[in-house]
């Protein structure tokens, strides 16, 4: 996760890719690239509502969508091809259930912000620790919902299994 910075830190500025409204796992993952491995479905993310989405999007860039991001079936692939393309987090009003969850235990940040449908115009951002805001060039703030600190530690391990890992590490002598 690309989100913590330390106290007086240059500021993170993060370029948003813009996708709309219920976006379902099929637009995340394919079914046609299922039976192939992460590195393809990656390649077909989003290609029907953000045809230069996998092949552009950066390390650290962020998604912002309408509301219902990830509904549809629950297919892992889904936020698994988020995570393979480097997006640091995915900004929207509402998400999916099997979605959001998954998303968390893949180490994919998710933002539940309101008013993610107003930076439409914008073209980058910075989410602001402890992750109750985003902030714009020109100042303004947009807050976020909290999110559940055992969720905000499960995305900065990268993941669920990689935060056992740790766990069980720490444990041993």
């Amino acid at each position: 996760m690309t989100v913590a910075q330390a106290p007086g830190a240059a500021t993170l500025w993060h370029t948003i890719w813009h996708v709309g409204a219920d976006v379902d796992t099929d637009a995340l993952a394919p079914g046609a690239y299922m039976h192939h491995g992460i590195e393809t479905i990656a390649q077909h993310c989003l290609e029907n509502l953000a045809p230069r989405f996998a092949s552009q999007v950066r390390r650290g860039d962020v998604l912002v969508a309408g509301p219902n991001f990830g509904i549809g079936s629950s297919r892992e692939q889904a936020a698994s091809a988020l995570v393979h393309l480097g997006v640091a987090a995915v900004i929207a009003p509402s998400y999916g259930g099997l979605f959001f969850r998954n998303a968390f235990n893949l180490g994919l940040l998710l933002l539940t912000c309101p008013q993610a449908e107003a930076l439409r115009d914008q073209t980058r951002l910075a989410i602001e620790e402890p992750l109750l805001a985003l902030r714009l060039p020109d100042g303004i703030r947009l807050p976020c919902a909290p999110v559940p600190e055992f969720l905000l530690q499960m995305a900065r391990a990268g993941g669920l299994l990689p935060q056992l890992k740790q766990r069980l590490a720490a444990l041993r002598p």
